[in-house]
């Protein structure tokens, strides 16, 4: 049976208009961009396929446009179709950060590093500047290790918000592992910065560890 002929509150395009984007499967989604599926089956059929061999959906959207593209079902087209959503997603998170507007939701600075960093093969620590009225200045990866660790400097956290005049930072870095949890060693290197960033009247206002699922608040757990 075509898509078409399903019915209708189960169309996953009439379906996202009438009870939005997040009423949709991981399969409905995918389907949309593919619009139709491989001979013999439908879009959502295809979409599922692509998920169980190539899934789940956050490993499948990681491949890089040339790599999707070879994929059943997907090509140029619809290859460089969900690479260009992927972006217009991380600008949207950008945007508030990137505009001059005062961070007010701590929740958008976590999912600002989580777009950086979840990608990311190798643990990067990386740091948000901000102003006084917690405006971002800068975004910097200041240091990046293998998949076991990354060398963190205070110094060198302390010598960049110097340079950028910063008021208040809030840092962050990946697990590659996809273990959430943060370590012993997260929690002395936020004591650490904390202590340094205190002799310069830098605030450290978070520590974000990005994994699988959403990103970990040292602050939230009270360890900053």
């Amino acid at each position: 049976m075509h898509i078409r002929d399903w019915p209708e509150q189960e169309r996953p395009r009439e379906k996202l208009l009438a009870r939005g984007a997040g009423a949709l499967s991981d399969a409905e989604l995918l389907a949309i961009f593919l619009g139709s599926g491989l001979r013999g089956r439908d879009a959502v059929a295809t979409a599922r396929e692509l998920l169980a061999a190539y899934g789940p959906l956050r490993a499948l959207l990681e491949h890089p446009p040339n790599a999707l593209s070879k994929l059943p079902g997907l090509g140029p087209a619809r290859a460089c179709a969900i690479a260009a959503a992927l972006e217009l997603g991380n600008r949207h998170l950008a945007a508030d950060l990137e505009r001059g507007e005062a961070l007010s939701d701590p929740c958008a600075a976590g999912r600002y590093f989580a777009q950086r960093l979840r990608h990311q093969p190798h643990e990067i620590f990386a740091v948000l500047f901000l102003d006084t009225r917690h405006r971002a200045l800068a975004f910097e990866e200041l240091f990046r290790g293998s998949v076991d660790g990354a060398e963190v400097h205070p110094r060198e956290v302390a010598r960049r918000a110097l340079a950028h005049n910063a008021a208040a930072v809030i840092v962050g870095h990946n697990h590659p592992s996809g273990n959430p949890e943060p370590s012993a060693a997260d929690r002395a290197v936020t004591a650490r910065l904390k202590q340094a960033l205190a002799l310069i009247d830098v605030r450290l206002l978070d520590h974000f560890v990005i994994a699988d699922g959403p990103p970990v608040s040292l602050a939230a757990r009270g360890w900053v």
